[in-house]
């Protein structure tokens, strides 16, 4: 069994702006598009709110074109078709504008003139509140911010630039892979585009929106870490993975797997979120430990 792909948490302006793809050598390999910040993204979970979404197919087979803004930079596209009929049933229940968490894998279009659109085909499509869009603003900044610097410091490298020296320097094998081929392909990146689009997220959830977030001005004065308080849960992961493995053997009364709303509903009652969830799922199908028997149950192994 394949595990399933991290879902990278980053900015409309670092996910729309990678234009260049590593094709699978086969079918069931994945492909992945390479952000300028060195991203390899197969799959994202976006935050965000839904302002516009479109049937363009019928009644019957509806095909759903979505717009989600993420306040930080702009927008996130998402296209479900009947292939997606969790997050096809989702669109058609969520009324814009809303508050909506996306899981799915990217897509891109190249037009005529080597225009390259990317959009999002999303696996589950749900409701969220303001407070979880602001964990996802936080959570998004960090990652953005974590890339920058790897950039920085493999920039920093310059002549001696090799996938050996980011190993040593205790980036992954897909970190290093991946800031490799984005200046290879795009050169530095102009951080001043990622840097406006943190501030401009952190701004958003703050209640004086002009504060001065002390920022540097460049990627070359960057700290090694942004200092950004928490979410309100103080739970962590692994609280929560016990918490859902627990009611994934509850739930299973009938050898089938629990049933995904049923598992929602209760994840809720013991303060998880449907996005913390998501989340909680998809690393414990990488461990090994649960599998999807189909869209709608999620089993224990």
């Amino acid at each position: 069994m394949n595990a399933r792909e991290t879902a990278w948490r980053l900015f409309s302006s670092e996910l729309n702006t990678a234009t260049y793809e590593i094709k699978g050598d086969d079918d069931k390999s994945p492909s992945y598009l390479v952000s300028r910040l060195g991203a390899m993204v197969n799959r994202v979970l976006v935050a965000g709110v839904l302002t516009e979404k479109e049937n363009v197919g019928t009644d019957d087979e509806p095909m759903w074109r979505g717009r989600i803004q993420d306040l930080a930079s702009g927008n996130f596209f998402i296209n479900v078709g009947r292939y997606q009929p969790e997050a096809s049933a989702a669109m058609a229940d969520i009324e814009a504008p809303a508050f909506v968490a996306v899981v799915g894998k990217v897509r891109t279009y190249t037009t005529d003139e080597g225009k390259v659109f990317v959009s999002i085909r999303p696996e589950s499509v749900v409701r969220i509140n303001e407070e979880i869009r602001a964990q996802w603003i936080l959570d998004a900044a960090k990652s953005t911010w974590d890339r920058m610097n790897k950039m920085r410091k493999a920039s920093a490298l310059g002549g001696d630039l090799s996938e050996k020296a980011l190993l040593e320097g205790g980036l992954s094998e897909k970190d290093a892979k991946g800031i490799i081929t984005a200046l290879d392909q795009y050169d530095i990146p102009n951080s001043t585009v990622y840097l406006k689009s943190i501030q401009t997220a952190l701004r958003t959830i703050l209640p004086e929106k002009n504060i001065d977030l002390g920022l540097p001005e460049d990627m070359a004065d960057m700290p090694d870490e942004i200092d950004i308080e928490p979410g309100s849960s103080n739970r962590n992961n692994a609280d929560m993975e016990d918490i859902i493995m627990s009611l994934l053997e509850e739930l299973d009364t009938d050898g089938k797997g629990a049933p995904r709303d049923e598992l929602e509903r209760r994840a809720e009652s013991e303060g998880i979120s449907s996005m913390e969830l998501e989340e909680i799922s998809n690393v414990l199908m990488d461990k090994g430990l649960v599998y999807e028997p189909n869209l709608r149950y999620l089993k224990r192994i």
